[in-house]
């Protein structure tokens, strides 16, 4: 498979879903009719798990996202597709059995009890058409198994061999499921699943051997709040610690880290998507997993009823692909989500600027890009820049997936319109380390924080410019022609 280049075509999440449900009140008293606790329910929230939920992540990033899942005939079934149908495309295939089911009961954050309800697992059958055509249209694909059957389907595995050649596959294991098919780009087991897979302890030597036991390209075993160690299939294997970089510490109070996996195995394949290899998908799989812990797990994707009545997952999820860049801040904003932005000329858009912006995008619900004017670039980059005018690169932006709105300033840096947009993430790539950032001084005033993302080396449009007009030079291209009228 030919890796590096951004592909064109949704993100094909499959695997098994259920449906979550989060029951939270106060318990001050014990029941008269044994000595338990009672629980006086003040809010209810429902959200898709499972693959389900890792399909609604991927759509929340901005991705165009197709979910082939088993959902059974039954009223939580139906509930279940009613929380994803706004926001991803699903083709269902048959359940044998009803609708799985998870109800987490808890007091003033405390957990009291998990009642578990539904036996369905995917039904041996041939793919339905629509699953077909989405796998042959996908420009990756994620498996998110839960061991309920979907990962195991000999359809599936069938389908997915020929795919394993041509696009990004990342696959989030599951202890009670199959091995990956062989071939995947990148598979993604937390520490436990990778020392039962593999029989050793430590994380390098689990990725060595299962990638050699999977026939994976690569393997990320992720280590909590460390990071991620990733192996890469070479002679020999390349092992890699992905820390967790320019991270704020976690205050008091107990983490929830529900859907981190999934959000993990989300962000990765999209990093891939977008033309990243291995490492800078990991290492935005580390940044976008942390920041979903830190802005309260798999709840603010959830649908709540009771005394509150935010319906976080569905305002954010709204289309942003405005070229009002105040608009989308204050929406996101007012629905108490996370706003990055980053910035640049992006004269002509190419591979590693793909790449940055897709690993921004993992990182909050939406993404500004601060474009630098014509007469901005002019003074950077000297006579004959841009190539490309303001306002054409300005559209060309606001069309990718990853980028919610644009704004055009015209000085030497964007401090001024940071100031006004107040992001809570600054991205910058990390060829940046080195630099002074003069605008960072008044993200950070402002609450927000700079985080620098892995780029693509060997990717700069000044390369592109200069490597075009010496070509454009050639004399079998220049023959009978005024280069000087070519060259501006």
């Amino acid at each position: 498979m030919v890796r590096g280049a951004a592909r064109r075509g949704p993100l094909v999440v499959l695997g098994d879903s259920m449906l979550d449900i989060d029951i939270e009140g106060e318990a001050s008293r014990l029941s008269p009719e044994a000595p338990v606790p009672v629980v006086d329910v003040t809010r209810q929230r429902r959200r898709p798990g499972g693959a389900g939920l890792a399909a609604l992540l991927a759509a929340r990033c901005g991705q165009e996202v197709i979910l082939i899942t088993a959902v059974g005939a039954d009223d939580l079934g139906d509930a279940l597709l009613g929380l994803l149908a706004d926001h991803v495309d699903v083709r269902s295939i048959p359940l044998d059995g009803s609708t799985v089911c998870k109800c987490r009961v808890a007091a003033l954050d405390v957990p009291m009890l998990r009642l578990d309800s539904g036996s369905g697992r995917a039904r041996r059958t041939p793919l339905p058409p629509g699953a077909v055509r989405a796998l042959a249209s996908a420009g990756a694909i994620l498996v998110a198994d839960y061991g309920r059957g979907v990962a195991g389907l000999p359809a599936i595995r069938q389908a997915l061999l020929p795919e394993m050649h041509s696009i990004p596959v990342v696959w989030d294991p599951h202890p009670r499921g199959p091995a990956p098919v062989p071939g995947c780009t990148l598979v993604t087991p937390n520490a436990d699943e990778a020392r039962l897979s593999s029989g050793a302890d430590l994380p390098a030597e689990q990725g060595r051997r299962l990638c050699a036991d999977w026939q994976a390209h690569s393997v990320a075993v992720t280590i909590g709040g460390r990071g991620a160690v990733l192996t890469e299939a070479a002679d020999p294997p390349r092992t890699t610690h992905v820390p967790l970089l320019d991270f704020p510490k976690l205050g008091p109070g107990r983490l929830d880290t529900l859907g981190a996996g999934d959000q993990f195995a989300v962000a990765a394949a999209a990093a891939l998507l977008g033309g990243a290899n291995a490492r800078e998908a990991v290492q935005a799989a580390v940044m976008s997993a942390a920041q979903f812990v830190h802005e309260g797990g798999a709840s603010a994707v959830s649908t709540v009823s009771g005394s509150e009545t935010i319906d976080l997952s569905m305002r954010l999820a709204e289309p942003t692909g405005l070229s009002d860049a105040f608009e989308v801040a204050a929406r996101v904003r007012r629905a108490g989500g996370r706003l990055v932005a980053t910035g640049g000329c992006f004269d002509l858009l190419h591979r590693g600027h793909i790449s940055l912006l897709n690993q921004a995008r993992a990182l909050g619900d939406a993404l500004v890009v601060c474009l630098n004017s014509d007469a901005s670039v002019r003074r950077a980059k000297g006579v004959g820049r841009p190539v490309v005018p303001q306002e054409d690169r300005a559209r060309v932006l606001n069309a990718l997936a990853a980028v919610d709105g644009v704004a055009i300033f015209d000085e030497k840096t964007p401090a001024a319109l940071l100031a006004r947009l107040q992001p809570d993430i600054w991205v910058k790539g990390e060829d940046y380390a080195d630099r002074i950032l003069p605008e960072a001084e008044v993200v950070e005033r402002l609450g927000g924080r700079v985080v620098l993302l892995p780029v693509v080396p060997g990717y700069s449009t000044t390369r592109l410019v200069h490597t075009a007009r010496t070509e454009a030079m050639r004399p079998e291209f220049v023959e009978g022609h005024d280069v000087s009228q070519e060259v501006s």
